[in-house]
């Protein structure tokens, strides 16, 4: 059964070479077409994840930022009580470095997960691409011994011969 929107094959001994060439270019446009909206749609999958995980990543960081204040403010002043008594600037200059070290850490890890996640590739619209293109050009899949006849050194025409 015929996909629907599709044109039902005809027999091409019935029509003229216009025809048939109509029937070429109208079915490679079609082609072109659906490979280009392929892509479009698996680059908006792949953009709306990120946002979406980005977005998700800022409001937990935004949490766990306020909560890290609270924290090392009331680290501070015990760094203060237990070991600088009368100094304490000394605690929180300790908890800068904590701050400092945690933060280079941090963008670190952001740099290595902004690199693997961009830029999006639509991976299954090239791949079909260059199947596309294999089947236009005469190739296959299968290794040349495996189909008879096609991509022997006998012939001299398009699959055939030896350059």
């Amino acid at each position: 059964m015929a996909a629907p929107g599709s044109i039902p094959p005809r027999d091409p001994s019935g029509k003229s070479v216009g025809e048939l060439v109509s029937d070429v270019t109208e079915r490679t446009s079609t082609l072109i077409r659906e490979e280009i909206e392929l892509a479009k749609t698996e680059i908006s999958e792949k953009v709306t994840q990120l946002v979406k995980g980005s977005v998700v990543g800022i409001v937990a960081g935004a949490f766990a930022f306020l909560a890290l204040l609270l924290f090392m403010h009331g680290l501070a002043w015990l760094l203060n009580d237990l070991f600088f008594d009368d100094n304490f600037w000394a605690g929180f200059f300790v908890e800068a470095l904590i701050f400092v070290l945690i933060a280079a850490g941090a963008g670190y890890f952001a740099y290595r997960s902004v690199q693997a996640g961009s830029p999006p590739v639509p991976e299954q619209a090239i791949e079909e691409a260059k199947l596309t293109r294999a089947v236009l050009e005469g190739e296959t899949s299968e290794p040349a011994s495996s189909t008879p006849g096609v991509g022997t050194a006998t012939g001299g025409g398009p699959g055939g011969g030896s350059s």
